[in-house]
């Protein structure tokens, strides 16, 4: 008995501890919140069928699938030989850049006839229209001398600029004098070419900018335009630094550039002879090869790392060795010996390595004198077949050593100048080109090039559309002009370079955009493996401030097709192969923000008569199939006419640019006249069209029902739907508006100014690209992201494809847009609905004890109680969810790299570099360095190093500025097998619960998550981009590795006949009078 009391004591004893332990557990872990995964259930399927049904309804997909299905006996599938497609389009670009370059050839003709007829008259008096003075009149009245009256009118074909179809006009540098001798005659005999002008406008009316720069500095432009200079009167435009004039004017070469830094180069010097380098290094382009070496006693690589080698003229590896001039310093003695050896063997070995130009090779020496000829290093390296030119330039105003200097270059079938200014750097700089030209003048071999391409921002009608429609891509086709006079044949007179300006959207007119397929593109690249043209292509940053990216010309195609590893692709495409390449890809969308993952087959092969390459891209799906549907003309013209129809702006159903009375027709236009027979000079895709005429009949009934959508009242009451539209994959719109215009929430959707949400040249719209990938039947709902920081998307956007016959994709996309507050009400209310009979809800998303979020497939927020978070990524509001979400395998991270990113970066500025572009600085710079010279003979170097000190040493402070970097960032995907999923997340005091379950018919999760059990140990997780830093042995190898390139197939570094006696001689110097030399002692010593 004892024992079953004690028992039953111990019993009760338990009992109650037991009690109290689980007490204390639900204490514990009890703030963990059961959400029942049936009511989150419920709340899915209530909102997922009522917002289905919403957007069925307004869109008509129903409808439009029903319709599909009756004409599906009509429509054939055919399978896109994609090989045959890129020769096709390869073809017409070459017939397209033919045309081109055949201009440019009528107007070499023309310049080399006209200078063979034109004798030198140094009196000549001629009286043309210089494109700053033109229509300007002094204060009388009366026209400015060389500014006559010059009618402009504005020409749609030229983006409504005022110009002169009939003539061309003359801009002359600022730093010329533009009644120069020289000028005169150049502009006078170059007036011929303004029949050539009209003519080839007349012959081929896509033209458009056609021009003449002279060798003399003068530049003739037609149509004429008026030139407006900068805010300081300056017009500092030259067209012989233009890369087109450059490239071909001289052959590819390797240059190596010697910079003298012993101590007599201190001071202005030094600062001449840097920007004498900068100068020279924006004479080299692409197909050029360079390094630089500072000396003294020593040899100093301004790159230590590019120790005995050349690197590849772009503009990442020119600005990079900019960087580096600035450490220079003077001091020692200089040993050009020592620096002479070292570049005659670089350039030999590198020459032996095959890469390079391996063609013309140079020195350019830059020092302030020689006391030597160094006759036997040039005897042992270069002579007698002297295949390495030396250009010399002597820094500073003495004399003393010219004549070494002058017999090197001489010796070397090079150039010497001298450069005692700031001034004097760039003419004297330019003196190199028309040595190097010679060859190929006396070969007379007129050889056709093409720029990569380029935004040329300096011209007239750049800055004039950058102000209104952003600036132009384009490249250039150009050609040497020479003289053909006998007499001066040995010389090699080089007249100047003819170009004319290709927009690189007129190579898009050429593609059939709608036998790509939703997400297929076409793309070009030059031969060294830079884009031409590639809808990845960002060569603009900051929007609305349309600024270019340092590098956005030489942006490789490994940086935009980065999955191709191995450059498989680019490698073959850079060698003019014909071919196909398989590969998976991950193609943002939506600025970035959502990620596409398909495998796209490559087609590829070159167009000849070009340096490009032409690449198609064909997803898997959806760029295979082409929709061949029937009907009659006369069914297509009649439903063309409804007013919802609309057009891709930017594709080509015909040709309006090849006849003027054309012009003004819009694409819908130019269809009905062509079909009807009332142009027939029209030159129109007969394919499209019959397309384009089939979607239009199957797609009328639309129009009709939302009509009567519109006009019962009692539908869409509270106007939440207030758009539906559709597209094709012919780029045929249909749009109908549920409210007045000036009611629209998103005034900018489907405009042009919406650029991502209609048919353009290089993609379809967002939505289309969207839904095509959902499953069929669903819808996609998305909220526009703002290009500001904080989103303030008020509206949401629902699209789905209509499928046809088995299912091999989408040949039309329905949709709706509606106001965001108007979805929002929808999900709150079906989320307040509970199973229970007596209608008491245990729990709802009113409850302060969850959060409930409405998100899409990649994890933005579309619904949130937070108002603030929408468009938010749901990894930074509940990061311990998205974490244990991506753990579980619901959302998977994809990470994706940026090569064409801006970082921002703390950089040291100085106020010197920026003082050298000042005039005044620049000239008291000078009157410094006469000072200097004056006293050094009694200090030597001490005052010397004194004096100069403020333009030497730097006000070094740190600026935040944007730079070229590579980041890499996330981009997330929910798995679609996955449709609903509980889990429980272990915090520092407590578990955390959540539930997300899927919205029927659409690519939306609801989430709800406990919100007593806070995990704030949990970062949140973001999408912001990091950069990739590599480290100082990474950079180097960055800098020496050289992808595959192709050198241009001409080359012109030698000639036997060529006279080497024309090499530069020393410009009259004269020792400056007191009377000068006294106000400027006296400004110095009043500062």
């Amino acid at each position: 008995m004892p024992e079953n009391l004690n028992l039953r004591a111990f019993g009760g004893v338990f009992f109650i501890f037991w009690t109290a332990f689980n007490t204390a557990l639900v204490d514990v872990v009890g703030s963990e919140q059961q959400i029942p995964l049936s009511v989150v259930k419920l709340w899915a399927s209530a909102f997922g069928g009522e917002i289905k049904s919403i957007a069925a309804k307004y869109s008509g997909s129903q409808l439009l699938q029903k319709k599909y299905k009756e004409y599906e006996k009509d429509v054939a599938i055919e399978e896109i030989d994609g090989l045959q497609l890129v020769k096709k389009l390869a073809k017409n670009m070459e017939e397209m850049f033919h045309k081109k370059s055949e201009a440019v050839r009528r107007l070499v003709e023309a310049a080399e006839d006209a200078y063979l007829k034109h004798e030198f008259d140094a009196d000549l008096q001629y009286e043309y229209f210089n494109a700053v003075l033109i229509n300007e009149r002094d204060e009388e009245g009366n026209y400015l001398e060389l500014g006559k009256e010059f009618i402009l009118v504005p020409n749609d074909h030229f983006n409504n600029l005022p110009v002169n179809i009939s003539l061309s006009d003359v801009q002359v540098p600022t730093n010329m004098y533009n009644k120069d001798p020289a000028i005169v005659n150049g502009v006078y005999w170059s007036e011929s070419l303004n029949k050539v002008f009209v003519d080839n406008f007349d012959r081929d009316p896509s033209l458009i900018w056609q021009y003449f720069g002279s060798a003399k500095g003068f530049f003739r432009q037609y149509p004429g335009i008026k030139w407006e200079p900068d805010e300081n009167g300056v017009i500092a435009f030259d067209c012989r630094n233009r890369k087109w004039y450059i490239q071909a004017a001289t052959s590819p070469k390797d240059v190596v550039i010697l910079v003298d830094v012993s101590g007599s180069m201190k001071g202005l010097r030094l600062t001449i002879a840097k920007q004498t380098v900068s100068s020279i290094l924006d004479t080299l382009g692409d197909d050029d090869f360079f390094n630089i070496i500072a000396y003294n006693e020593e040899l100093h690589y301004v790159e230590p790392c590019l120790n005995g080698t050349l690197v590849q003229a772009d503009r990442a590896n020119k600005e990079h060795f900019r960087e580096h001039l600035d450490k220079l310093f003077a001091k020692g003695i200089g040993m050009l010996d020592i620096a002479l050896n070292e570049a005659f063997n670089m350039l030999n070995e590198f020459n032996h390595t095959g890469q390079g130009s391996i063609c013309s090779q140079a020195i350019m020496l830059i020092t302030d004198g020689a006391v030597d000829t160094y006759d036997t290093i040039f005897a042992k390296y270069n002579w007698p077949d002297r295949k390495v030119r030396i250009f010399t330039y002597l820094i500073g105003r003495e004399a003393a050593f010219a004549d070494n200097l002058k017999w090197m270059a001489c010796a070397n079938k090079g150039f010497f100048t001298q450069i005692s200014t700031l001034a004097d750097v760039q003419e004297n700089v330019m003196e190199y080109l028309h040595v190097l030209s010679r060859p190929k003048v006396i070969d007379q071999e007129h050889d056709v090039v093409w720029t990569e391409a380029y935004i040329d921002s300096t011209l007239p009608q750049a800055q004039k559309l950058a102000d209104d429609q952003g600036l132009v891509l384009m490249t250039t086709v150009a050609m040497p002009v020479f003289s053909k006079q006998n007499e001066t044949r040995s010389k090699g007179i080089l007249l100047g370079v003819v170009g004319t300006d290709v927009p690189v959207k007129e190579l898009l007119k050429t593609i059939p955009k709608y036998k790509l397929g939703i997400h297929g593109y076409a793309f070009a690249i030059t031969n060294n493996g830079y884009i031409l043209t590639h809808p990845e292509l960002r060569p603009l940053y900051e929007e609305g401030k349309k600024r270019r990216k340092p590098n956005y010309s030489s942006v490789d195609l490994s940086e935009v097709e980065w999955e191709d590893r191995d450059d498989v692709l680019r490698n073959a495409m850079v060698n003019r192969k014909t071919g196909k390449f398989s590969m998976e890809v991950k193609k943002t969308v939506d600025k970035g923000k959502r990620v596409l993952v398909m495998t796209n087959d490559y087609y590829y092969t070159d167009i000849k008569g070009t340096p490009f390459s032409l690449g198609v891209a064909l997803s898997r799906g959806h760029g295979k199939y082409f929709f061949r549907g029937n009907v009659t003309v006369e069914e297509g013209l009649h439903d063309l006419e409804h007013p919802d129809v609309s057009l891709a702006d930017e594709w080509s159903y015909c040709n309006t640019d090849l006849h003027p009375e054309h012009r003004q027709m819009t694409q819908l236009d130019a269809i009905k006249r062509y079909l009807t027979g009332k142009e027939p000079l029209l030159q129109c895709d007969k394919e499209l069209i019959q397309e384009v005429l089939f979607d239009a009949v199957v797609s009328a009934p639309i129009e009709a029902y939302w009509t009567s959508l519109a006009l019962n009242k009692s539908e869409n009451s509270d106007k939440g739907v207030e758009v539906a539209f559709l597209g094709t994959r012919t780029g045929l719109s249909r749009i109908n508006l549920f409210v007045g215009p000036e009611q629209l929430t998103n005034q900018d959707f489907l405009t042009a100014e919406d650029k991502e949400n209609i048919f353009n040249a290089d993609h379809f719209p967002l939505w289309y690209r969207r839904a095509a990938e959902q499953i069929p039947g669903s819808f996609v709902y998305s909220i526009p992201f703002s290009t500001e920081t904080a989103n303030k998307s008020n509206v949401v956007t629902a699209s789905t494809a209509i499928q046809l016959l088995d299912d091999r994709k989408s040949p039309v996309v329905a949709g709706i847009q509606m106001k965001l507050e108007f979805f929002q009400r929808k999900f709150w209310t079906a989320s307040r609905q509970c199973a229970s009979l007596d209608g008491r809800c245990a729990i709802s998303c009113d409850d302060e004890a969850i959060n409930c979020y409405l998100i899409d497939n990649n994890g933005f927020i579309l619904v949130s109680e937070d108002y603030r978070q929408t468009g938010y990524f749901f990894g930074e509001v509940e990061g311990a969810v998205m974490n244990k979400l991506l753990t579980m395998g619901s959302f998977k991270r994809i990470t994706l790299y940026d090569y064409q990113a801006m970082c921002r970066t703390n950089k040291e500025s100085s106020d010197s570099a920026h003082s050298l572009l000042d005039p005044y600085n620049a000239f008291f710079a000078a009157v410094k360095w006469i000072m200097t010279e004056l006293v050094l003979f009694l200090v030597e170097f001490n005052v010397c190093s004194w004096w100069h000190s403020d333009l030497t040493a730097k006000a070094q402070r740190l600026k935040q500025t944007l730079e070229p970097c590579d980041t890499e960032y996330p981009a997330f995907v929910s798995e679609r097998t996955i449709k609903e999923t509980t889990g429980n997340i272990a915090c520092d005091d407590c578990f955390k619960s959540f539930v997300i379950q899927q919205i029927p018919s659409s690519n939306l999760f609801m989430v709800v998550v406990d919100n007593e059990c806070f995990c704030d140990s949990v970062p949140p997780i973001t999408m912001a981009p990091i950069e990739i830093r590599y480290n100082e042995s990474l950079k180097c190898e960055r800098l020496k590795s050289q992808k595959i390139r192709r050198r241009p197939e001409s080359c012109h570094g030698f000639h036997p006949e060529e006279n080497a006696r024309e090499c530069g001689g020393v410009s009259g110097l004269s020792a400056k009078p007191p009377h000068v030399l006294l106000p400027l002692l006296l400004m110095i010593f009043s500062r």
